[in-house]
């Protein structure tokens, strides 16, 4: 059965001397396929099948078999995100967020905040605030969302002092205890973040400060809920300190 998919590159890996298996993110999940050839260097596969490059694939599925690949009409190579190691280690880490949020809920727009995320980092948008305002948004589908629209411990929504990643959220100054404050800027934005469309952006002017205070949140929250440690995580934060 034939069957054309628009996708991602997610992975790649060496089959044989020219051949390779990728996976392709979709709106409906993630595809293995068998790239007979692609490695060759006139192959019609090469390009479109290298990874972080978005296309349309056309592939011949196989009953209880790996699917060939048998074309690719490239939609978007990111050729910005290649040509820089901090983009490229930003690219690769939401990316593989991504396949990790669709093994838990296979959702289009799991696909959609991905492609939207890589297409503003890929214009020089600040990769770490596109990369925090993909992480919370992916929290609703990991099914751990913080509370961000109330108080966490008792509902107020109103006086909201701080946000806390071991409490779940908002903490209003009624029920803050030894909670670490963030500022008011902070507790704005972690709210704009959720509701934003990223693929709406188009410009950013988040204080450092802020920037610290929520990508610390999300790093904790993720320890704490999600389970995931995902190794292009820990590449993430020592290619960060270097660069």
């Amino acid at each position: 059965m034939k069957e054309v998919v628009e996708g991602i590159v997610v992975s790649e890996v060496s089959y044989s001397e020219t051949s390779k298996i990728i996976n392709i993110l979709t709106k409906d999940g993630i595809i293995g396929c068998m790239a007979k050839g692609a490695k060759s260097l006139k192959s019609n596969l090469r390009l479109g099948t290298s990874k972080i490059t978005m296309g349309k694939f056309y592939i011949s599925k196989k009953e209880e078999k790996l699917s060939i690949l048998t074309g690719v009409d490239i939609i978007n190579e990111f050729k910005n995100i290649k040509k820089d190691i901090v983009k490229i280690s930003y690219a690769t880490y939401i990316i593989d967020l991504a396949g990790q949020v669709m093994k838990h809920n296979v959702n289009s727009h799991v696909y959609e905040i991905l492609i939207s995320s890589l297409k503003k980092i890929d214009e020089n948008f600040d990769a770490l605030v596109i990369t925090n305002i993909l992480e919370l948004k992916y929290l609703e589908y990991l099914g751990v969302m913080p509370i961000i629209d109330e108080c966490a411990i008792c509902g107020s929504k109103t006086s909201i002092a701080t946000l806390s990643s071991s409490r779940g959220g908002y903490i209003c100054t009624n029920c803050l205890r030894d909670d670490l404050i963030v500022s008011d800027k902070t507790i704005k934005l972690i709210r704009m973040f959720y509701y934003v469309d990223i693929a709406k952006i188009t410009s950013l002017d988040i204080s450092g400060k802020s920037k610290i205070e929520i990508s610390n949140f999300l790093d904790d929250y993720y320890d704490r809920y999600t389970g995931l440690y995902l190794k292009s995580k820990k590449l993430l934060k020592n290619i960060s300190k270097v660069s």
